[in-house]
């Protein structure tokens, strides 16, 4: 048996590729880590066969925007605003991260991610206080096993937010150099920036340059509402000549008609986050806005210190934001919705690979792209019985249901457990990094030091 084949057999095959379609009773057939073959009784010999019967088989997910560093202190502001956040963690908490927080944070939180379903990552990474942390960082990732972008970002503290007249660290040149000098690795590297704004508009000239004359994607924040702050990023960035196809949008919950346009008009993407969008007041979530002006959306978690780390809560958060806000004001007026869940499911897979420039390797299921899989339970209480698969990932599913995940054709979760991980020592990892970094930041709850004091 060739460790180098795999064929699925008999799930329903729910690709995401319009020349594949979906395919009940398929099978896949992968071959040295991409995808050979789509279809019915598959041949091949030497082959590690996995069962899918009762399963639907579909393309990983894809988060297009997760701080993941912030893992050890999930849940710390489950119900804030974003003024609230900004002051704690970017303020206050990521001061007090050490190197080996940040790497059990996206070691953890990568795993997290893979565990649900979510196969590529683009980690948003702005807790670069010192090239140590960004080196633990890129190592938490690759320790993982996860398909992803890591976004390398300025270090925290106020300083670099306010309008910063601080250049993005230099460092980055390093890290290209150093672990990124190929785009064809599983880890890629991209420049998560500060709009015009939060730097001032020569930095932010800077960093753009920075960006692409090291041939990587930039990601950046957009429209987000915070008391007080009148300011349009788009249109700054529009205005300092910088926007392009290679720039991914995050949020756009405050911005203009005319700069939803602009981001239409230069070939740019965005990235939605439904759900801390609304819990912190960055705005209503824009998806349809986008959608209309045909400017490709993709969903994304952010920060699991507020947020749950999968794309479950993100697929039906944006579906029913969205149509509710089709809701007329009279019942004169028929209420027209026009998302679908398919178009959803379309958000967190095609189209966040497409945010990433992805999109030939992952995002759907088809010959020749990268074979990252995913088997989900259909024969579950919460699933049974099926009658529309994209209903049943979107609408039912959760990450119960996800029984086994391939990255590149190797098996990172199989029957329901992650491969080859202590997870004992993860969650003890994850422990004493959330008493340092929360005692130090006078967060932490007084029944998790006292297993610290008796110590």
């Amino acid at each position: 048996m060739s460790s180098q084949r795999l064929l699925i057999r008999n799930g329903f095959v729910v690709s995401m590729d319009p020349d594949v379609g979906d395919v009940p009773s398929g099978d896949v057939l992968v071959e040295d880590g991409k995808i050979a073959e789509i279809g019915r009784n598959i041949e091949a010999s030497e082959a590690e066969e996995v069962d899918a019967a009762g399963m639907i088989v579909m393309p990983g997910f894809v988060d297009t925007h997760r701080h993941t560093w912030q893992t050890p202190v999930r849940g710390v502001l489950p119900c804030c605003t974003l003024d609230h956040y900004f002051a704690v963690m970017l303020g206050s908490v990521g001061g007090h991260y050490r190197p080996e927080d940040v790497h059990i944070g996206n070691h953890a939180g990568a795993l997290e991610a893979l565990n649900g379903g979510v196969t590529t990552l683009l980690d948003w990474s702005h807790i670069n206080n010192t090239p140590d942390h960004s080196d633990a960082a890129i190592q938490g990732l690759k320790d993982a096993g996860i398909r992803a972008i890591y976004a390398h970002g300025v270090p925290t503290g106020g300083e670099w937010w306010a309008f910063s007249e601080l250049e993005h660290p230099e460092d980055i040149r390093r890290i290209r150099d150093t672990y990124f000098s190929s785009d064809d690795g599983l880890i890629t590297l991209a420049l998560a920036a500060r709009a015009p704004g939060n730097s001032n508009f020569e930095v932010a000239k800077h960093d753009w340059e920075l960006a692409r004359d090291l041939g990587i994607r930039i990601s950046v924040h957009v429209g987000m509402r915070l008391t007080d702050i009148h300011v349009h990023h788009v249109k700054n960035i529009h205005d300092l000549g910088l926007m392009g196809p290679d720039t991914t949008y995050i949020h756009c919950t405050d911005s203009t008609d005319e700069e939803l346009d602009l981001i239409k008009e230069t070939g740019g993407t965005a990235s939605v986050a439904p759900y801390v969008e609304m819990l912190m007041g960055h705005g209503p979530p824009p998806t349809g806005k986008l959608l209309q002006r045909g400017v490709p959306v993709s969903l994304s978690v952010d920060v699991v210190s507020s947020v749950p780390g999968e794309m479950f809560t993100q697929m039906r958060t944006a579906l029913v934001f969205e149509r509710i806000g089709a809701f007329t004001d009279t019942p004169d007026e028929a209420f027209a919705p026009t998302l679908t869940h398919r178009e959803v499911l379309e958000l967190a897979t095609i189209e966040g690979a497409r945010a990433c420039a992805l999109q030939d390797k992952v995002g759907s299921l088809a010959p020749g792209k990268q074979a990252d899989i995913v088997l989900l339970k259909t024969n579950a209480i919460n699933t049974a019985p099926m009658v529309d698969p994209i209903g049943t990932i979107v609408v039912f599913a959760d990450t119960s249901n996800v029984d086994s995940v391939f990255v590149a054709g190797r098996a990172v979760k199989r029957n329901g457990e992650l491969v080859n991980v202590d997870l004992d020592d993860v969650i003890r990892k994850l422990d004493e990094s959330r008493n340092h970094i929360l005692s130090h930041g006078e967060l932490l709850p007084n029944w998790a030091a006292e297993p610290v004091a008796a110590a």
